[in-house]
């Protein structure tokens, strides 16, 4: 177990680089503000950040690599991946430290129903990291509590009805911030190496219970509205999204809607020394900052 009074390697103390891909998501973000504030070097990589970066274009690895001592991997996901690439890359340019960003449920089969049946791109990307020679910590998180607030789920809450292919299913939908706090402890602190965190908020709740705790802070209520998968999945494709992004999206739902999802992890706790956020702190920092306004 890791030891929750871990001191900081030197990747602070003798002003280490990390890179962060996707430094503009939702967990890429919050890792790089974290890791400036404790006054980490920071190189936050996107398209359209301030280091270039596209996981489609390969010619910008290098230029986001140089001179960079540990690396957040967040995922294209994407089948084939192209990660197992993006890490020999990585530790041929000197990192010597990898942190990546998988999912919930990748050593389940069948868990991202058909399309995703072995795993597909996380599992690639764990396999990479795993055999990389460079020290190594996978990050497991199941839906992000954020969806609600910028992300998937937000037209619908601001609509006023989420219509979702999940039933009455549950998940113990985690904080972004816990997952980014858990990143930045694996890439500059000790005793992170060669572990798994499995990555969920306190307490299981179905969609309608999250619509439940907005209301309480907001005041007003959006409508669960129960859908059958294929008319889900038509309602995106009419939306524009592709056929197999609709497909993905739609299947990503399943663990919800069996409650999957729902069961309690420890790596929050494992790797920060605390519990995990609860969804009513989420809610009230959302609304706070004006998600749902």
């Amino acid at each position: 177990m890791t030891q929750t009074n871990t001191t900081h390697t030197d990747t602070m103390s003798t002003g280490k680089t990390v890179l962060v891909t996707g430094g503009t998501g939702k967990t890429g973000r919050r890792t790089a503000a974290r890791l400036r504030e404790l006054g980490v070097k920071t190189r936050a990589a996107s398209r359209s950040g301030e280091t270039p970066f596209d996981w489609a274009d390969r010619t910008t690895w290098q230029a986001a690599l140089d001179g960079v001592d540990a690396v957040y991997i967040v995922p294209l996901d994407s089948s084939p991946s192209p990660t197992p690439a993006f890490v020999e890359q990585a530790v041929a340019s000197g990192v010597r430290r990898l942190v990546l960003l998988s999912a919930r449920g990748v050593d389940v089969p069948g868990y991202f129903g058909p399309f995703y049946e072995d795993g597909g791109p996380h599992a690639e990307g764990e396999a990479a990291v795993r055999a990389s020679g460079a020290s190594w910590t996978i990050l497991r998180p199941g839906w992000f509590a954020q969806n609600f607030s910028e992300g998937v789920f937000l037209d619908g809450v601001r609509a006023g009805e989420l219509a979702l292919p999940t039933g009455g299913g549950a998940a113990a939908f985690v904080d972004a911030d816990d997952i980014a706090a858990v990143a930045v402890a694996a890439l500059t602190e000790d005793g992170h190496d060669g572990e798994v965190y499995e990555l969920s908020g306190p307490r299981a709740l179905g969609i309608a219970d999250v619509l439940d705790e907005i209301a309480k802070v907001t005041g007003t209520r959006a409508a669960y509205v129960p859908v059958e998968e294929a008319a889900f999945r038509a309602g995106l494709v009419a939306q524009g999204l592709p056929e197999d992004e609709a497909a993905i999206w739609t299947d990503g739902m399943k663990p919800i809607r069996t409650s999957q999802e729902a069961p309690v992890t420890d790596g929050v706790r494992r790797a920060l020394g605390r519990p995990p956020r609860d969804i009513a702190d989420f809610v009230r920092d959302a609304a706070a900052a004006g998600a749902w306004s």
